[in-house]
């Protein structure tokens, strides 16, 4: 096994490097430099980041709790999750929190050339993450604390229905053939799979402790769900729709609290996917046709969430809640190149290009 990951090891080191040192990145060609934009979750706002420079070159206010972000299939507008909802990390008592502000739930809508919130949309109660149809009309959302999904019409701005699924409700993920919608279940350990059609429960599978958030293969059929609390990543199935492998995060460095898996992208030729760790602080790197992990970059920023790649490959960006900043980091060399600072916690990340 340990022979298996150092050869895959210096593949990952390959691919990262590119073909020939001589090339420039992406990142340093005029006109496709990528902006991130971040979530704020405890200063109401959303992050613009400039990779390149390491700045923060803006903030948009939208609202109370800003999690889930997505562009929309142009790449016109942000989509962002807002809750009033207040903040508690897992295991806290609920009855002794203050009440919720239900006015402040819903989808904010942001045109990203003027960077200002257009509006709100309704969104059901906590929103929290959410994905959108391949048609881009239609966006499916996690209530975490009322266990549903909301399915809500963007060209109306209606409530299409909702659906019960599993307890706390977080990672959302459409399949790519757009008939079916997958949710996690932070307290079932469960991921639930809805038709889009009639919004039906078509099917439960099982993962391991806390499942986060939903990636799916090219093929469109495998997905790959991480487990906070078990420090895997579940390979699923999603025809036979059931759980096909576990695959073990590791550390380099050892931390007490090991890795936490959280968000996670795949690659744009779809062989390796990015895993960010949480309280492990690290960056897990997983080869998609072995299922096995082939390389861990440490010490990232603490807790990251978020996560996202450059687009020509070269650099992943993790959004670091407890660190308080957004890191630039190289896959060649796995360190750290630029820490952008922001005053509160970032939670979720999307990466656009002009």
């Amino acid at each position: 096994m340990r022979d298996m990951r150092c050869g895959l090891f210096s593949l990952v080191l390959a691919l990262a490097s590119g073909c020939s040192r001589g090339e420039k990145t992406a990142e340093h060609n005029a006109g496709s430099a990528p902006v991130i934009y971040a979530s704020d979750e405890s200063r109401g706002d959303i992050a613009v980041i400039d990779p390149a420079s390491g700045q923060l070159v803006a903030t948009i206010p939208v609202g109370k709790r800003p999690r889930g972000v997505k562009l929309s299939r142009d790449g016109k507008l942000l989509y962002v999750a807002l809750s009033g909802s207040p903040q508690a990390g897992p295991g806290v008592d609920e009855s002794k929190l203050p009440p919720g502000d239900r006015s402040a739930d819903g989808v904010g809508v942001v045109d990203l050339a003027a960077r200002k919130l257009l509006r709100i949309l309704p969104s059901g109660q906590d929103p929290e993450s959410f994905d959108l149809s391949p048609d881009g009309k239609v966006l499916y959302v996690s209530n975490e604390e009322t266990a549903e999904m909301t399915a809500l019409d963007l060209d109306t701005g209606v409530i299409r229905g909702k659906v019960g699924v599993g307890r706390e409700p977080e990672g959302v993920t459409v399949r790519p053939d757009g008939k079916a919608v997958y949710v996690t279940s932070e307290q079932d350990a469960e991921v639930t799979v809805v038709d889009t059609a009639t919004l039906a429960v078509v099917g439960q599978m099982h993962t391991g402790r806390r499942p986060r958030s939903i990636v799916f293969a090219k093929d469109g059929v495998t997905a790959f769900v991480t487990n906070e609390l078990e420090g895997t990543v579940t390979v699923l199935d999603t025809v036979a729709q059931k759980p096909v492998a576990e695959i073990k995060t590791f550390l380099n460095s050892p931390l007490l609290s090991g890795p936490r898996p959280m968000g996670e992208v795949l690659s744009a030729d779809g062989k390796l996917l990015y895993v960010s760790t949480g309280r492990g602080g690290s960056v897990a790197i997983i080869d998609v046709a072995t299922h096995l992990e082939v390389r861990s970059i440490d010490g990232v920023g603490d807790r990251p969430w978020g996560i996202g790649l450059s687009p020509d490959g070269t650099h992943v960006y993790t959004a670091n809640g407890t660190s308080h900043d957004l890191s630039v980091t190289s896959l060649r060399t796995g360190n750290v190149e630029k820490r952008v600072h922001v005053d509160g916690s970032l939670w979720g990340l999307v990466v656009a290009t002009p």
